[in-house]
């Protein structure tokens, strides 16, 4: 998959993903001042969310509409909504900042118009969220616009992934990948099922990742170390700038720190590799090998009282022992000599 310019997928870098969603907290300017922030704490790309309330839901406040438990408890979705959202009157502005500063942009988009406008805010790629993961219609239309798309699968069954999946190469568009994610606000860990990254690469062959919404940054890092070709991660100035998501979203250092424990666990993840390595070539010679460890003179038999396998790795390889032992010395053989088949009749 090619995003941007940029590969992702098996070999390449892992692609990070700061999640600004609500956490502009209704300020553009905090929003502008996120694009920076993401940039600086080493995020690949920054993303938004396209929606309005009247995009998302009605304005209805009977028992449907009203959210009962978890994070939002006691909001009505419409209400929720109109807090959360980031005005799209602002986001040109931050696709323009967000190429200043050197960042990819990016949106999920959850309603036809949405797509509209995006499309002509010109995106190069777009997002998928979970919870649009069985609008099929939606996904039809935003893979005919023939741009990457990388899509979460929280709450998916097997068959709904498949079925979305079916859905965006039914229409050409085969530039995927799909986002391991627990859809809950915040996630816990013993509820993230990381496995399932690796099934899911076996399963569909394309670039997976985790859209993480855990605290900290250990699952995330943990899916790097299984496979996870992307990684998002919610992101705020402060937790302490109240708004519907800064409750689960890293601060700057955090964020940063997770980016770097990503690219240490890239560096320590390397290659299949046999052997010694380059850093490991100085140390090489203190392995075992058969050593003279009692003076032998020349026709004197080798036996395990003169020779032995010992550090350092100067003789001849310990596997040769029981063929050496009974063996005459063609030499005399001072204690301390590396032994070698020169040195045996």
């Amino acid at each position: 998959m090619n995003i941007n310019g940029r590969a992702v997928g098996d070999g390449a870098p892992v692609y990070i993903i700061a999640e600004m969603s609500a956490n502009h907290a209704g300020s553009m300017e905090r929003a502008l001042e996120l694009i920076h922030v993401a940039k600086d704490a080493g995020a690949d790309c920054v993303k938004i969310q396209t929606y309005t309330a009247d995009t998302m839901t009605i304005d209805c406040h009977n028992p449907y509409f009203q959210i009962e438990k978890g994070t939002w408890e006691g909001e009505n979705l419409y209400g929720l909504y109109q807090k959360a959202y980031t005005p799209w009157a602002w986001q040109d502005k931050l696709r323009d900042e967000a190429a200043k500063v050197g960042i990819d942009f990016l949106s999920t988009p959850f309603d036809r118009t949405s797509v509209d406008f995006l499309e002509k805010l010109g995106v190069h790629f777009y997002k998928v969220a979970s919870f649009e993961l069985v609008d099929i219609p939606l996904l039809e239309y935003i893979a005919s616009k023939n741009k990457p798309i990388i899509m979460s699968t929280g709450m998916g069954t097997l068959e709904e992934i498949e079925e979305a999946v079916a859905a965006i190469y039914g229409t050409g568009n085969r530039q995927l990948a799909l986002m391991k994610c627990s859809s809950a606000y915040p996630a816990k860990s013993e509820e993230m099922n990381l496995r399932t990254i690796c099934d899911m690469k076996a399963r569909f062959d394309i670039p997976v990742g985790l859209s993480d919404h855990s605290m900290g940054a250990f699952s995330a890092t943990t899916a790097v170390a299984m496979g996870a070709d992307i990684i998002e991660k919610h992101f705020c100035i402060s937790r302490a700038i109240e708004n519907p998501d800064a409750s689960f979203s890293m601060e700057p250092d955090e964020f940063h720190d997770m980016v770097q424990q990503v690219r240490e666990v890239e560096k320590a993840m390397g290659k299949v590799s046999y052997g010694v390595s380059r850093q490991e070539e100085s140390n090489a010679c203190f392995r075992r090998s058969l050593f003279v460890v009692k003076d032998i003179a020349a026709g004197e038999q080798l036996t395990p009282d003169n020779i032995r396998s010992i550090r350092p790795a100067y003789g001849l390889k310990p596997k040769h022992y029981k063929e050496v032992l009974g063996k005459t010395a063609k030499r005399d053989i001072v204690r301390g000599t590396p032994l070698s088949f020169e040195d045996i009749e």
